[in-house]
This record gives structure tokens, C-alpha cells and sequence, in this order.
């Protein structure tokens, strides 16, 4: 049955060839968060090297028209794999619609067609390597890893739902990202799920079922060693520490049109809500965290609302909130740089420590070829003046209480590779964020899972506030000790995890996700038998 499915598959040609392609994408494209369907792999890679066994020139063509094909299948898979990913992101073009809504097409169809064109270049690159048996196997996983690696860093990067976050969506799965990060990860994600395309076109039986005998069998060694990490490690509590987190639940729209007062006072009210009758609000709270950039001012500038945060705060009371902060770049030329910050602020309302993002978005935060863009009317979404400037480097929080802390605002929270620190390794990551510009969509609920991501291949809790949700306290296994909802508006009283012990991959980084690659890569040239 499977044989005849890959033949049928095979000898499709033009616009149905595309389609399934398409199609193919897009199925594989529900595996990740929030649907987590990663049994739909099983159906969406399979059909992907079927494709590819397809894509063969006519006698007397050249060996280009081949790659061609090949590219062609591999764009087809990818825009339909990134439309269904990022569909959300029309969320932001619409608050602000009348300045943004002729760019809706540009983000939710131009934007994964963009994308798409890595996955065309990864399909080509396998098809060079390409033969009957299972060296097509290992030569699609190289290429593909190869060209998601690139992703994560070309033109500023955006490895958002990279193949490997599909292992993440089980709790025991995702314990092997403490081993090989996430693109480990896509390596492995990509080999056990193009395996079981051989049932499909093997010459003989043993050869149709050995790779996916063995991607079985490597399947269950990932889930033995999840169950067992998480059944073995103990994880302790910090003493004496009570984290709250304020979600306001503010909506982008909604957030434009208030004061900067009527903000804050929003804040402070609701920061001070008991959580369950007979309970007295903020008095008995360590660490109140509230998300990114929550005021429509300059805090530090705003001596009146540091005031009021004095007031609110117990003595025994540390907030660490987002907030915008400006710098004096000339005082001659009256210039100003803003940043997208972190403030740690004492219960006498004085800023102890300060945090500026160093990896912006880029179109929201700054504008890219700014005077090309701005001859044509673009800006940013965030309306500063010249856009956000990005911090100079990566640097612990000093939150007096807690360990140093390792500060993530909004997507810089989707980089692995970049969360590195000097000296002391921290206790805890933080990350505030304001999704609120994607509204009661998916992309909030994917924007978590690689949050929580972090926690796992680091072995560090991690603290989560965020506008409109998903806010949490994760421990350093990546479960989740207390959560508020997408779209919730409330506060959520939670203790602190201590980390676990440091990873491998923490230790080493991306050295076991080479060491895999190169496996693949020699297999890929001595699999000819197979």
C-alpha cells in the first residue's frame, strides 16, 4: 500500500506536484504549538522525500531542470509550512490598520514565501546527494539542518518553530534538548520522522524496514531518557522567596488610547489583588515582576511615577518591570537613543539595575534601510523616534534576593545561541514580553514553548511575565509550577525553583549537535548499500 502511495506520489507533475507539496508543509506545520500533532510528521516528511524521488529531468535534459524540480517542491513545502506557522502575524498589521493594512500581504504571504526560499535551497542541496536507499535519508536530514542552522541567523535570524520544537511538545521528548539544544533537536526531529519513508520505496524488505526500525528504536531511547530525567531530579525551592506575577491583559489598541497614569494606576491596583479570601494582596510578596514595556513613557524620567511605585512597594518588595529607557547621545545636537529595557527597582522606588534588549525585532523595534523605507512612509510598529538602539551585550540582572538572573525581553527568548553569559553561571532566567500585538492567537502559545525551551536545555527556572499572556513560573525541566492563561487578566502567586544541575548542552553548546551533523554527513556518503 505504502509502495504504491510513493509511486502515485512520484509520478505527480505541475501544479499537483506543488499542491501536496503545499500540503505537505502545512501538515507538518500542526506539530508545533500549540496542536503539538507530531504523529503528522509521519505523514507530512515522508511525503516530502517522495517528492523529492520525483524530481528527475526527462531523458536529455540537463541535471539542472532536476534541481530546479527539487527547489520548487522544497518552496512549496516550506511557504506552506510557514504560512501556517506565522498566519498570526496579520494580528499586528491590524491594530493600527490604518497605517498598516496595505502591508497585511507583505507579512502573512511575502514574509513565508521569503522563508520558504531556505527550505527550495535545503531540498536542492539533498537532491545533489540524492539515490534510491536510505542515503537520501541522511543527506535530506544534513541539508535541512543545515539550511534551519542558517535561519537562525541570516539577515538578524528567526529560528521561530524551528522542525526540532515539534520533540518539544511532550514533557519527556524535550529532556534531549539538555543534551543537544534545539538543533540537535531539528537533526534528530528530521531523522526519525523522513525514516519510515523507505517502507515506502525500499528494494527489498530488510532495507524497506531498517532505518525505520532503528528510528523507532532511537525514538524510545529519547522518551526513556525524558521519564527518566524527569523522574531523578529533585528540584528544591529558594527559601523565603515569593514571586508575583502582574498580567494586565492590556490590548495593543486598548494600551494606545490610556494614559500613562491610568496605566500605572491599573498596575498598581491589580498588582495588589489578593489571590484567595483572607489573603493580604502585596504584603506578603518578595518580587513582583510586571511584562515589557508596560508604560507609555520614560519611567526613569518620571520621577512622580517612581513616587507612587515607593508607595505601593512593601519594604521587603523588589519589582523588575520592562520599561522603555532613554540616553542623551548629544546634548548639542539634542539627540536621544532609546532602548528596550529591564528595570530592577527597590521598594524606595530607586532603579538598582538596569537591562537594554540587544536582540531587536526587526520592523517592530527598528526600521532596517531606514532612509529606503522611509521614503516610502514605513516605520516601525513601535513608534519611537528613530527606533529602538540595541544594547551592547548580555548581562545578568542583580535582583537583590534572587540569583543573578539572566534578562530575555520578548523574542530574544527564541535564540539559544545567543543566551551566553560571562563568569558565575545564573539561577533563573527572566523573560517579559508583550504579545499583545497577535491578540487570542497561536503565536502567543508558540512564543512560550520556545521560552520553556530554554529552561530545559539550560537547567534553569525561569520567571515569565507577559501583557496578555502566556505569564509563568517554569522549573528548570521545563514544567510549568504555576500559569496565567493567554488572555487572562490577573496575578499569579508562585514560589522559585532552584536551577538544576548545569546541562551537556549548557557545558558544551552546540559541539553534540555538530558531532550529530557530521554523523548524518558520513552516513549520507557510506549509506550506498542501504
Amino acid at each position: 500500500m505504502l509502495q504504491n502511495l510513493a509511486q502515485r506520489v512520484l509520478l505527480l507533475w505541475g501544479w499537483r506536484r506543488l499542491g501536496l507539496a503545499v500540503l505537505a508543509g502545512a501538515l507538518a506545520a500542526l506539530s508545533m504549538p500549540p496542536i503539538n500533532a507530531m504523529p503528522l510528521l509521519l505523514i507530512a516528511m515522508p511525503l516530502a522525500i517522495w517528492l523529492l524521488d520525483g524530481s528527475t529531468a526527462a531523458p536529455g535534459r540537463f541535471a539542472w531542470k532536476t534541481l530546479r524540480s527539487a527547489f520548487v517542491v522544497g518552496w512549496g513545502f516550506g511557504f506552506g509550512y510557514f504560512v501556517s506557522c506565522f498566519w498570526w502575524l496579520g494580528a499586528a498589521f491590524l491594530v493600527e490598520s490604518d497605517e498598516f493594512i496595505w502591508a497585511l500581504p507583505l507579512g502573512v504571504i511575502g514574509f513565508p514565501a521569503c522563508l520558504a526560499l531556505l527550505h527550495g535551497l535545503g531540498f536542492m542541496l539533498a537532491r545533489m546527494a540524492w539515490s534510491s536507499g536510505g542515503r537520501r535519508i541522511f543527506a535530506f536530514v544534513c541539508a535541512m539542518a543545515g539550511v534551519e542552522w542558517l535561519r537562525s541567523f541570516l539577515f538578524t535570524g528567526f529560528p521561530w518553530n524551528s522542525l526540532g520544537q515539534a520533540l518539544a511538545g511532550s514533557d519527556a521528548t524535550a529532556q534531549v534538548a539538555s543534551l543537544v539544544g534545539l538543533n540537535g533537536l531539528t537533526l534528530l526531529t528530521l531523522f526519525l520522522f523522513t525514516a519510515p519513508a523507505t517502507l515506502g520505496t525500499g528494494e527489498t524488505p530488510f532495507k524497506r524496514v531498517l532505518l525505520p526500525a532503528v528510528a523507532l528504536a532511537l525514538f524510545a531511547c529519547i522518551a526513556a531518557f525524558g521519564f527518566w530525567r524527569l523522574q531523578t531530579t529533585q528540584i528544591t525551592l529558594v527559601p523565603d522567596v515569593t514571586i508575583r506575577i502582574m498580567q494586565p491583559n492590556i490590548g495593543q489598541r486598548e494600551k494606545n488610547r490610556l494614559s500613562g497614569q491610568q496605566v500605572l494606576t491599573r498596575y498598581l491596583e491589580l498588582s495588589d489583588r489578593a489571590t484567595t479570601p483572607g489573603t493580604s494582596g502585596i504584603a506578603d510578596v518578595t518580587h513582583l515582576f510586571w511584562p515589557e514595556s508596560p508604560f507609555p513613557f520614560i519611567l526613569a524620567r518620571e520621577p512622580q511615577a517612581l513616587s507612587q511605585i515607593a508607595t505601593f512597594l512593601k519594604p521587603r518588595t523588589v519589582l523588575v518591570t520592562g520599561a522603555a529607557r532613554a540616553e542623551d547621545a548629544s546634548l548639542e545636537k539634542n539627540q536621544i537613543r532609546y532602548f528596550n529595557s529591564i528595570h530592577v527597582i527597590g521598594s524606595d522606588g530607586v532603579i538598582t539595575d538596569s537591562y537594554d534588549k540587544v536582540h531587536l525585532v526587526p520592523f517592530g523595534e527598528y526600521l532596517p534601510f531606514r532612509t529606503i523605507f522611509n521614503a516610502i512612509g514605513l516605520r516601525q510598529f513601535v513608534e519611537i523616534p528613530g527606533g529602538f538602539e540595541p544594547g551592547a551585550r548580555r548581562k545578568p540582572l542583580s535582583i537583590k534576593g534572587l540569583p543573578p538572573a539572566l534578562p530575555l525581553i520578548c523574542y530574544e527568548a527564541i535564540f539559544p545561541d545567543e543566551i551566553q553569559w560571562v563568569g558565575a553561571r545564573p539561577g533563573l532566567l527572566v523573560n517579559v514580553t508583550n504579545d499583545g500585538w497577535f491578540g487570542q492567537t497561536v503565536g502567543p502559545h508558540q512564543h512560550f514553548a520556545q521560552a520553556r525551551l530554554r529552561s530545559i536545555e539550560l537547567g534553569l527556572p525561569q520567571i515569565r511575565a507577559a501583557n496578555t499572556g502566556i505569564s509563568a513560573v517554569i522549573d528548570p525541566l521545563g514544567r510549568v509550577v504555576r500559569s496565567l492563561s493567554l488572555g487572562t487578566t490577573g496575578v499569579l502567586d508562585a514560589p522559585l525553583p532552584r536551577p538544576a544541575a548545569e546541562t551537556f548542552y549548557a557545558s558544551f553548546r552546540n559541539i553534540p549537535a555538530i558531532l550529530l551533523l557530521f554523523f548524518f554527513f558520513a552516513l549520507c556518503i557510506r549509506a550506498k548499500s542501504l
